[in-house]
Formats: C-alpha cells, sequence, structure tokens
C-alpha cells in the first residue's frame, strides 16, 4: 500500500520529520493532493501554497477555488498567488515554462524564509523522473542530467518519488480522494507530454517491468555520480589555486587530465560557463595569452601558465582617481591613510610594501591613480635607470589579471609608486628633502 511505502522511503531517505516546518506545492492535481492527504494521514504538520498563473483561463480559477476549500475543510493553512506569467515571461525574453518555473520558486523561497519554514515538498513521482531522464539525454547532457530527479536537493523535497502515476491513482480512487484535472497534461505539442503519453508507453509495451529497470538504472546513476562527484572535487583541490574569490588553473595539470573536457566542464560550470564556451575554451590553451570569455557572472582569461577566473562584479569600473594635495585618506579604489611629515629628526623609511614615502617637493597636484598603459615606465628604487613596467612586472611573475589590476601613482606623466610594490626612485626621501608625503594602504 503506498501509505506504507510512503512511510517507510521518507524514512530509509531521512527527508523529514514531524518536528520539521514543512510547506507543500499544492496544484490540486492527483500527485499534490494525495501528497497532502498521505501527511495528514501520517500526523504530519504542514502549509500549502499555490500558484495561480492564469495560463489556462477559468481553469485556472477553478483550481485556485477547489485548493482553497480543500485547505477550509482540512484546517491547512495555505497561501495562494497569482502571477501574471505572461508578462513575466516578456519582460525576461524566457519561455513560458521558464517563466512560470522562476516565479513559483522564487515566491516558495520567499514564503519559507519569511515563515521559518524548513523544507518545500513537491509531489514529483517516478514517472515524472523517468520523464525528466528522457529530457536530458534527448537535449544532451552529462551524467548529472541523467540521475532523474533527486528525493532531497537543499531544502526541497521530492516524497512521492517511490511512487509510479498508476499507483497514484490506484490510490486516489481507493481512498476516493477528490482532485483537478489540469487539461494540457493530454496535450502532445510540449516534449514532456510526448514522452510521457507516447514513448514511455512504447517502452512498457516492449518491456513490462519498464518502471522497475528504470528507476534501478537512475539509483545506479546515482552512484556513479557520487563517485564522479567525489573524484572530480579531488582534481579541483589539485590543480585550483583560490586567491580570495579568484581562481587559478594550471593549464599543464589540466591537460595533463584525461578526458580533460570533462574536468574542464565541470570546473568552469561552477563559474556559470556553458558547453559552448568551455569548447572555445579548450581550443585556446596552447595560444596566446590574453583571450577572455565571459558568463553571466564571471570572466575567464587565459594566462601564459593558468586559467584565471574571476568575478565580473570585481572588475574596476573607474579607471582613474585623483588625490589633492589636502587628501588625509582615500576609500577607493583602495583604502590608505595619507599624511604630510615636516619634523624630519623623528622619521625612519619602513620597509614595507604597503607604504610610500615620497618627497613632497617633487610631486605635481593633484596625484592620479591609474592603470597600466602600453610603454609605462619608472626607475625602481634602487636602481638608476628606466625599466618598462611590462618587464618589471615580467620579472615579477605578474599575470595578465595582475597587470592589469595593478594600480600606479602618478604625478603628472610619471609614475612615483606602483602602488604596494615599489617607489620609483626619483621621489624618493633624501638628504635634501624638506617634507614627506606618507602613503599606507590599510591592510
Amino acid at each position: 500500500m503506498i501509505r506504507k511505502e510512503f512511510k517507510a522511503f521518507v524514512d530509509e531517505q531521512r527527508l523529514f520529520s514531524k518536528d520539521d516546518r514543512i510547506l507543500l506545492a499544492l496544484s490540486g492535481g492527483v500527485d499534490s493532493v494525495v501528497l497532502a492527504e498521505l501527511l495528514l494521514e501520517l500526523g504530519y504538520t504542514f502549509s500549502a501554497a499555490h500558484c495561480n498563473f492564469h495560463l489556462r483561463g477559468e481553469e485556472s480559477n477553478r483550481d485556485a477555488e477547489f485548493v482553497i476549500k480543500w485547505a477550509e475543510r482540512k484546517k491547512v493553512k495555505l497561501f495562494v498567488q497569482d502571477f501574471d506569467t505572461y508578462a513575466y515571461m516578456q519582460e525576461k525574453g524566457i519561455s513560458l515554462e521558464m517563466a512560470a518555473r522562476e516565479l513559483r520558486y522564487s515566491w516558495f523561497e520567499n514564503l519559507m524564509q519569511e515563515n521559518q519554514i524548513d523544507y518545500l515538498l513537491t509531489a514529483h513521482h517516478a514517472d515524472d523522473s523517468a520523464e525528466t531522464f528522457f529530457i536530458n539525454l534527448l537535449r544532451g547532457t552529462g551524467i548529472a542530467g541523467l540521475h532523474g530527479i533527486l528525493p532531497k536537493n537543499g531544502n526541497i523535497i521530492r516524497p512521492l518519488l517511490f511512487a509510479t502515476r498508476k499507483s497514484i491513482l490506484d490510490y486516489a480512487e481507493l481512498k476516493n480522494i477528490q482532485f483537478v484535472e489540469d487539461s494540457t497534461n493530454s496535450e502532445t505539442k510540449f516534449l514532456r507530454n510526448k514522452i510521457r503519453h507516447r514513448v514511455i508507453p512504447m517502452l512498457k509495451e516492449i518491456s513490462p517491468d519498464f518502471d522497475s529497470i528504470i528507476r534501478k538504472n537512475i539509483e545506479r546513476l546515482r552512484d556513479t555520480e557520487t563517485v564522479f562527484r567525489n573524484t572530480v572535487e579531488n582534481v579541483k583541490d589539485e590543480i585550483i589555486i583560490r586567491e580570495n574569490e579568484n581562481i587559478k588553473i594550471s593549464i599543464a595539470e589540466l591537460q595533463s587530465l584525461n578526458p580533460m573536457g570533462i574536468y574542464l566542464y565541470e570546473i568552469l560550470s561552477d563559474y556559470g560557463f556553458n558547453e559552448s564556451v568551455v569548447n572555445n575554451v579548450s581550443m585556446v590553451l596552447d595560444a596566446e595569452s590574453g583571450k577572455r570569455f565571459y558568463s553571466k557572472t564571471h570572466c575567464l582569461l587565459k594566462d601564459r601558465e593558468y586559467l584565471l577566473i574571476y568575478p565580473i562584479e570585481k572588475e574596476e569600473t573607474e579607471t582613474e582617481y585623483s588625490i589633492d594635495a589636502e587628501i588625509t585618506s582615500i576609500i577607493e579604489p583602495f583604502k590608505a591613510k595619507i599624511e604630510v611629515l615636516k619634523d624630519l629628526n623623528f622619521i625612519s623609511v619602513p620597509k614595507k610594501a604597503n607604504v610610500a614615502m615620497l618627497d613632497m617637493d617633487l610631486l605635481n597636484f593633484p596625484l592620479e591613480l591609474r592603470h597600466w598603459k602600453q610603454g609605462d615606465s619608472f626607475v625602481p628604487f634602487g636602481m638608476r635607470k628606466k625599466k618598462k613596467l611590462s618587464d618589471f612586472f615580467t620579472s615579477n611573475k605578474y599575470s595578465l589579471l595582475d597587470k592589469e589590476r595593478q594600480w600606479l601613482l602618478c604625478s603628472g606623466d610619471e609614475i612615483v609608486w606602483v602602488v604596494g610594490k615599489r617607489i620609483d626612485d626619483r621621489f624618493k626621501v633624501s638628504n635634501s628633502t624638506k617634507s614627506v608625503l606618507k602613503i599606507e594602504i590599510n591592510e
């Protein structure tokens, strides 16, 4: 009996307990209503949430009315939300299916936060999981797309995944459970419905044990994915160098992996890069430095020995900053304290890279903070001749990203400080210095 199987599945998978605060996505269809009835029969306390997407005219309103009356009879707290799904779809430029998905899960998340709810329950079942398997197979996917729907993914739980659609319908008939039918479920213009009504029935005809076979295969794929994930995570730990929010990936170590493409995809997909971009990245690993690739959130920069990945929002939006003689501190592009020292008897020049001590009389204000430009040069402290900044970067093993992010303090056309690295020897404190400009970066 489905009730017994339900309890066993929840317990074995450790999905939730009677102490947890639960929100049930209740559409009014047979799957969600049966799930609601099972929860009530087994003594679980929960609230329910119903989305009216207004996609099926009066039928959508009928579903909402049914759910409201059901909740009143069962004394279940109910949240109802109306959506202008078409308007959202047009605004975002996405499919109707994706629009509905984004709207409902965003609302569910807000409800859970506002009401301190632990888990969201949805009524996906074994047939849904099998359909998802075939959809992903047809669209092209990695192993993650072949494990079907997971019983527990974060705070979203699917406690009916053990049950087939037929067993749910049989239980509803046995218990005389009332529900509403979505007329679009019978339409075959949608891929999922084509698989549901045409492909899977044919497979069941070929193999009467289809339900159990596909369920066992999906379970094996989940286990395989677990092994695969563990392997990938170990590889990530070996070849990824993390520097705050930035990461470096050794190209040589990456190319030693087999199959490299799979590892590269698994690494880059964490940062929003799709399969097409990953393929393009793999083709330039032996090319010259400087090639860039973008996801919605990150930029990948191909350097000499590394792939550099960093958040797009962290890129500098300002290219230049001015510093007047009266300024005592700055907060952008970095935090620093500025002071003028006149009593030279008590001045000692600290040997710290984050502190610049400059001869005030040699500076032309306002000073300028900017990034590196082609042809830049300076006289590194302790040297007598100019050195190209590009050569300085090379000798100090700068990556392309380091070069682009390096700030320069300039007086007119002259670089006086490669910030945080070295001052220009021409602006150092000497015996003839009368006042000193001290700039100290707050670390």
